[in-house]
């Protein structure tokens, strides 16, 4: 949630690359337009480093393939219930050297670190660790390194710590240990400092079709599947079971009631309806914040699409994206197999919620245009061609053997689908961004990857090559900022909420560690903007509730901001 309130200017000075806050000046009135910030609260001094990054990328108006070294492998020639569900991707500075590195879960093979070597080329390596499907880098235990966590079907979560940088090698080195107090089987998971006490707490959730038809599902489905919220105590977690079954295929932290605490959403497949938690002094309450969500939720993810200050929430689900003959003739067949009355509540189709004045919300999918993009996996926004406002990207995709049986290969072939923000907050399909790639997506996240300034994008596919799409859309312009909190057990400030002010609009971001389908995110923030925009200054609410604002800033920077 957002606010829009009066506020104190800090004044920046820059030397040397460096720049430092010196003091807080008197509240002045706000200018179209209008200022934007958040409760109040002390004020946060902060060291900032900036450098620049390269705006002469070449300009070919569309995004440009690569093939990386990872394939997410299945168990045989034919692809069955539930392995066609695949795995995710993480993005993060690894080994702090300024560039984004990646991590790609796997089914049946080993998964993947790819070492950003600069100029989009990769170091390989793999990790002893197979059946692999959420994947999230995080600092877990606050050590200012960051870890890398796994989620696997029948098993507990897999923790990888970093244990620092080895010099023979010069990167660093993981050490595969356990979580304390994290038991259960998780398919998906959410990581923040979610009851405010200052580090990372879980939330995770199992998948119950899958997990009942793993050898020993009973004794595991008994045991306690469901759904867990672990809240860090100290060198442990302590457990709380919220639900004692789930077909969880994606959990968000996400302030439903904009009461200024995140609350706990759970996506689930099939008829099951999704789950929703709000955070109170007394613990956990059940709520239903939202008048219909999608049937089989596959991904949450949330922004500001239309620069108003009040984050929307967008969910994937399966809908043809056209009514062609060709595609009708690959659907229609599976369709007439499933179930045709809808649960009260659900719909088989994308939703995209907007909260309105009166605090509730209202499903604008439809008229937004983004109610079916195909048999949809990770969907996430980002501002792609950097004007301003956030596009939308969806992966998709689908194989298998029983319910394709009628197709080549068993498999529904369908183009990725990415849809630019007219600038209202309602989206165009752009097929000529160049990103309807057909190789079955899963996982799927965005950062910038090249330092260039703008967004690229990393796609896990089911038995092909992962790919990344370079950007080059010839944009506007972007500014880049990663928070660091040394004193805290959050040293990434997951949870921090950013709004950047221009001449042209103000603009919000969330400091998050995933969104999507089994995906991580970057804890480097990205804004667009045009580029004959005037920055005003950056306000940072960090996560728990200390404000700091900084001002000077220009264009095409990253900014390293130390608390």
């Amino acid at each position: 949630m957002w606010w829009l309130k009066g506020r104190t200017i800090w004044h920046v000075a820059v030397q040397g690359g460096l720049v430092l806050t010196l003091a807080a000046c008197a509240t002045r009135p706000t200018s179209s337009p209008a200022a934007v910030n958040f409760p109040s609260g002390p004020v946060a001094a902060v060291q900032v480093t900036e450098s620049t990054l390269s705006h002469s990328a070449p300009c070919a108006g569309a995004f440009i393939t690569h093939t990386l070294d990872h394939i997410t492998l299945t168990h045989g020639k034919a692809v069955h219930m539930f392995e066609t569900n695949g795995a995710g991707v993480a993005i993060n500075d690894l080994d702090a050297d300024g560039l984004l590195d990646l991590v790609l879960a796997n089914f049946k093979g080993p998964a993947t670190i790819l070492w950003n070597q600069g100029q989009l080329k990769f170091e390989k390596e793999t990790l002893d660790d197979y059946n692999t499907r959420a994947v999230n880098s995080v600092d877990v235990d606050g050590d200012e390194r960051l870890d890398i966590v796994f989620t696997h079907i029948a098993t507990t979560l897999s923790y990888w710590r970093n244990i620092g940088r080895d010099a023979e090698v010069g990167r660093p080195l993981f050490s595969h240990e356990a979580l304390p107090r994290v038991l259960k089987p998780a398919h998906s998971m959410a990581w923040g400092d979610i009851n405010g006490d200052g580090d990372l707490d879980l939330v995770t959730g199992s998948y119950d079709a899958e997990l009942n038809l793993q050898p020993g599902s009973t004794f595991l489905f008994t045991d306690g599947a469901g759904i867990y919220y672990y809240a860090r105590e100290k060198d442990s977690f302590l457990p709380q079971r919220l639900a004692p079954q789930s077909q969880a295929l994606v959990i968000a932290l996400f302030d439903a009631n904009a009461d200024g605490r995140p609350d706990i959403l759970v996506g689930n497949d099939f008829d099951t309806p999704d789950f929703a938690w709000a955070q109170t002094d007394d613990g956990w309450q059940t709520m239903r914040p939202f008048p219909i969500t999608t049937q089989h939720t596959m991904s949450f993810d949330a922004g500001d699409i239309d620069n108003d200050g009040q984050p929307e929430l967008f969910a994937t689900d399966m809908k043809p994206y056209d009514v062609s003959v060709d595609t009708m003739v690959a659907w229609l067949p599976m369709m007439a197999t499933m179930r045709q009355i809808r649960p009260a509540g659900q719909t088989a189709e994308n939703v995209l919620l907007i909260r309105e004045a009166n605090g509730r919300y209202r499903n604008v999918a439809v008229e937004r245009a983004v109610d079916a993009t195909g048999w949809s996996w990770s969907g996430k926004f980002g501002d792609l061609d950097q004007d301003g406002f956030l596009d939308l990207y969806v992966v998709n995709g689908m194989m298998d053997a029983e319910l394709f049986h009628y197709l080549p290969g068993n498999e529904l072939v369908e183009e990725n689908q990415a849809l630019r923000n007219l600038g209202d907050g309602s989206f165009l399909p752009a097929p000529e961004w160049g990103l309807g790639s057909t190789t079955s997506g899963r996982g799927m996240s965005m950062g910038d990857l090249d330092n260039d300034g703008d967004l690229d994008i990393v796609v896990n596919n089911l038995r092909s090559p992962a790919q990344l799409f370079e950007n080059q859309l010839c944009g506007d312009a972007g500014l880049e900022v990663q928070l660091r909190w040394p004193e805290s057990q959050n040293t990434q400030a997951l949870g921090a909420q950013l709004a950047l002010q221009t001449s042209t609009g103000t603009y919000f971001r969330e400091v998050r560690a995933g969104s999507g389908y089994l995906s991580g995110d970057p804890a480097r923030v990205h804004f667009g903007f045009p580029a004959d925009a005037t920055i005003k200054e950056l306000v940072i609410h960090w996560p728990d509730g200390a404000v700091s604002q900084l001002t000077s800033i220009e264009a095409h920077t990253l900014l390293s901001v130390t608390r």
